[in-house]
């Protein structure tokens, strides 16, 4: 049952920017929404970093966020996995501190919804191509815990709170998964 389920999703693949080339490295998808840009904090309380105005909407996005992934690209190809697509480019690299000022993106045809993560499959298992794959988002439904384990690569799926975001907790969960590969 899995593996037809995983047949039909393959038949329908999204689009990537580029075509993944294997590195030796695994590939980490990362989002945007919920990951680096929080929401669903105490406004009362200590916000959790400054607010950048993008294309007319205010997004918190806490400095660390950046040298998190900084770490994170010592043992991965980041890839961003985002409904924002290739504005992720745009705006993030400068606001984050990256060393690397574009990764490669998905890109999606508009079909992001809101409140899922399971859109993302076919863009996700397209680009990765086999490779082992790891992927940090704030919500992970049960469509994407199928896939994953129904992927014959290593897979790890990080699911964070969008009320804080990636967390050195996660940071050590990816690379502790992407040193036993």
């Amino acid at each position: 049952m899995i593996r037809d389920y995983v047949n039909r999703r393959v038949g329908r693949r999204g689009k990537a920017e580029a075509a993944s080339q294997d590195t030796g490295r695994p590939i980490l998808f990362v989002d945007v929404d919920g990951v680096l840009s929080l929401f669903g904090f105490d406004p009362a309380g200590e916000m959790p970093g400054p607010f950048h105005w993008i294309d007319g909407i205010a997004h918190c996005i806490p400095p660390a966020s950046g040298e998190l992934l900084e770490r994170l690209a010592e043992r991965f190809d980041l890839v961003w996995a985002t409904g924002w697509e290739e504005k992720a480019n745009e705006y993030l690299p400068g606001i984050l501190g990256l060393s690397s000022r574009k990764l490669p993106c998905l890109t999606f045809d508009g079909r992001a919804v809101f409140g899922s993560s399971h859109w993302k499959l076919d863009a996700i298992e397209e680009y990765a191509d086999g490779r082992p794959s790891a992927w940090i988002d704030d919500h992970m439904d049960e469509e994407c815990v199928v896939w994953a384990d129904a992927r014959e690569a290593p897979t790890l799926l990080v699911e964070t709170d969008p009320a804080t975001g990636i967390t050195e907790e996660h940071v050590e969960q990816l690379l502790r998964w992407a040193a036993g590969l």
